[in-house]
């Protein structure tokens, strides 16, 4: 008898209709992964690609100054390192007050297409170092792989991103035909002018 009331237990809870507390838990899940999946990264920092373009003017003015082409390749590789801190802390912080996680899947996908060119660019940097390549070749090939990260990273973002990334690309593809003597120029005016003003077009438009 004890078995058969167990049986009749079993059956019953199988039987048992699903809570719709859970389904709906479930629902909402899936719809929010849906629209994060489709929304865009915006923590794409404004200010901080403003400072970025601060201190690559300095580093501009400093390397300039350098006789020596490794004095001059390792003043923009300090700066490069530096920049970079300053966009990852700046993205933080953006995320950080706009409430969005920097482990949502746009913030991935924008790394995911960013990272890529940036790899390229620190393998070829450390080839053209050991050849001890002209200022020129060096400039154009930071500003074609910086360009080209942001242009595949921009495209999970805003549109401003993806422009800003052509106009480095076109930058790049200048300092190639440019005399050596001009590359700290346009080094200048790419990693430092146009970060500032983009910097401040998405500082304004899409809240820091």
């Amino acid at each position: 008898m004890a078995k058969i009331e167990a049986i009749r237990k079993e059956h019953r809870q199988t039987n048992e209709p699903v809570n719709v507390g859970d389904k709906a838990i479930d629902n909402l899940r899936f719809i929010r992964e849906t629209m994060e999946r489709s929304t865009h990264f915006t923590a794409v920092p404004g200010y901080g690609g403003i400072l970025m373009g601060v201190t690559a003017i300095v580093a501009a003015y400093i390397a300039n100054a350098q006789a020596d082409f490794r004095a001059w390749q390792t003043t923009w590789l300090i700066e490069a390192g530096l920049a970079f801190v300053i966009g990852l802390f700046a993205m933080w912080q953006k995320s950080k007050i706009s409430k969005t996680s920097m482990m949502s899947a746009p913030a991935k996908k924008f790394a995911l297409g960013f990272v890529p060119p940036l790899i390229c660019g620190v393998v070829l940097t450390f080839a053209l170092f050991r050849l001890g390549t002209d200022k020129d070749i060096v400039t154009g090939v930071w500003l074609m792989l910086y360009g080209a990260a942001v242009v595949c990273g921009g495209m999970f973002s805003v549109r401003i991103v993806s422009v800003m990334g052509w106009v480095f690309m076109l930058m790049g593809t200048l300092a190639f035909f440019a005399p050596a003597m001009y590359s700290d120029w346009i080094m200048a005016f790419s990693f430092g002018i146009l970060h500032i003003v983009f910097g401040l077009i998405i500082a304004r438009r899409y809240c820091g």
